[in-house]
This record gives C-alpha cells, structure tokens and sequence, in this order.
C-alpha cells in the first residue's frame, strides 16, 4: 500500500471515529416509590403535687380544707380516666379515707380526711371508672385537673404529722 492509500484509509478511519464520536449518548434512568410512616400510640403520663392540710391548732372543731393539682398529658384526642385509690394507710377506704401519725409509738393511729374532684366538695374521687373518676380527652398537652380536699370535724388525735401516700392512675 501506498502512502497515498495508507493516508486516505487513516482519514477514513478518523472520519469514523469522529463520526460516532459526535452522537450523543443519553443516560438510561428508572424510578421508584416508597412509603413513608409512622404510628402513634395512645399513650398518657401523670404527675402530682402535694396535698398539704398545713398545720392545725391541737383540735379539729372545724374543717380543714387543701388542694392540689395533677397533670396529665395525653395523647391528642385520646380520652382518659383519673382515679385516686383509698392510700396506703391500713384500713383505709375510698368513702373513708385515713393518714397515720408518723411519730414513732403513733403510726397506728388514724385521722380520716377526704378528697374530691369538685370545690364544693360533695363528688368523693375514687378510682372506679365510669363511677368517681375525673375524665378528659388529650389535646397532647399537660392539662390541670385540680384535687380538692378536705377533713372533717373529728375527735382530734395526738399532736403529730400524719400522712398517706395516695396513687393517681390514668386509664385510657
């Protein structure tokens, strides 16, 4: 072969080159989908302050009254239930509520006390749904639900401090 020959099968060949060398390649793509979720739970939490009667002169000629506040954050639209048991005082009712003394030689005895979910006092608070417990629905935020208490005219018992721990159970 000659150079002439050699030279135009070079230039043809660079002309094919070029030639393809100039399409456009395009990029090839392809999709999906997914979901994307979540699932809530009803769900609620309650917290309690201190029912504190304060302090009394040595006799109970008259009543005694106290509140107290409970928070309960409940899921938004989640409707609930709030009840309070008799306490932990032996003997100890929902109708009859009793703190014990404290002192040593005086935790046997009693004095009776009673808490309600109104001001006026006259809706005892218990802990059977659907009878004596304080319902609500949750908008997801801490709500406020007062409780009232009070005790009544009794024979006094011997100067001490007298208390009972009382559970607040949320149902929903």
């Amino acid at each position: 072969m000659n150079n002439k020959t050699k030279l135009r099968a070079l230039g043809a060949v660079a002309g094919v080159i070029l030639a393809a060398g100039s399409f456009n390649a395009e990029a090839a793509t392809t999709t999906s989908t997914f979901q994307v979720q979540i699932t809530l739970i009803a769900s609620c939490a309650i917290s309690a302050t201190t029912l504190n009667f304060g302090s009394s002169v040595g006799v109970l000629t008259s009543v005694v009254n106290g509140s107290s506040t409970l928070s309960v954050t409940c899921s938004n639209t989640t409707p609930y239930n709030v009840g309070l048991d008799a306490g932990t005082v032996s003997g100890s009712t929902v109708a009859t509520r009793l703190m014990a003394g404290t002192a040593a030689g005086n935790t046997g005895t009693t004095m009776q006390f009673q808490l309600y979910s109104d001001s006026g006092h006259t809706t005892t608070w218990g802990n059977t749904v659907g009878t004596n417990t304080v319902s609500g629905t949750g908008n997801g935020s801490a709500q406020t639900i007062n409780v009232y208490g009070q005790v009544p005219v009794q024979t006094s018992p011997k100067p001490d401090t007298y208390q009972t721990t009382i559970t607040a159970t949320v149902t929903y």
